[in-house]
């Protein structure tokens, strides 16, 4: 009898025994499988939407085939091969990048300095661009001549009954046949807590528009960044001028 109760306790001790081992391989295999989610994961969640990929992907908009690399594009859902809209990009200045590892806290707004260009391609909305449109719609809505901006550039504010609320007009002088820079900045004051508080258009190729939004404090530099902004527009699209 009292080797009868031993046995049992034995093979009770041993069903014990060998519960606890199977939870501790669970528990193992689960704690494995954890920190193999959290290394492939991760990475893909510390990017914040932004993607390494460089892929080029082929974009139709209108008559107009735009190829941009992946990394370039803002938005996860538009990187993707096809017949869009628009696209919307982000590109680091003055290397005119997309998103690198090396580069995360510019594209995450936390550099020591402002760095980003936001670019919008469409088709295009009325029949002029922005600096055609500075005479018959933008110069009656300032008040007078204006004031000296940086780099050559005339800052002229706009009328408190024109609806462009904290903003005001830089201008380019018109050299002879060349069509004036216009860009649309908030004000100083507003521009501080802002990534890309200026905003100008062009038109390129057969019939899109390219809207690019940059920081206030690339003024100075405003030739290089037209220059750049034409050269990066004409070298993306397939269907170039």
């Amino acid at each position: 009898m009292q080797a009868t109760a031993q046995n049992i306790k034995a093979i009770s001790a041993s069903l014990i025994l060998r519960k606890i081992f199977y939870c501790v391989i669970a528990l193992c295999a689960l704690s494995l499988s954890l920190a193999m989610a959290g290394y492939f994961l991760g990475h893909t969640i510390s990017l914040g939407g932004h993607t390494e990929d460089i892929s080029v992907q082929e974009i139709v908009i209108g008559n107009d085939v735009l190829q941009i690399p992946a990394n370039m594009i803002r938005f996860d859902r538009q990187r993707r091969d096809g017949i869009a809209d628009r696209v919307d990009l982000y590109l680091h200045w003055p290397d005119m990048q997309g998103y690198t590892p090396e580069l995360k806290d510019d594209f995450n707004g936390a550099g020591s300095g402002k760095r980003l260009l936001f670019l919008t391609f469409e088709e295009r909305q009325g029949s002029q661009d922005m600096s055609g449109r500075y005479g018959p719609v933008y110069l009656p809505l300032t008040e007078g001549p204006g004031i000296a901006g940086p780099a050559d550039l005339t800052i002229q504010r706009f009328r408190s009954d024109s609806g462009f609320v904290n903003e005001e007009l830089l201008v380019a002088p018109d050299h002879g046949a060349k069509r004036p820079f216009v860009a649309r900045c908030l004000d100083e004051q507003s521009s501080r807590d802002n990534l890309a508080s200026c905003q100008s258009d062009i038109f390129i190729g057969s019939n899109l528009q390219l809207t690019y939004r940059f920081p206030r404090e690339m003024l100075g530099d405003w030739r290089l960044l037209d220059k750049q902004i034409k050269e990066f527009a004409r070298g993306h699209i397939k269907s170039a001028e």
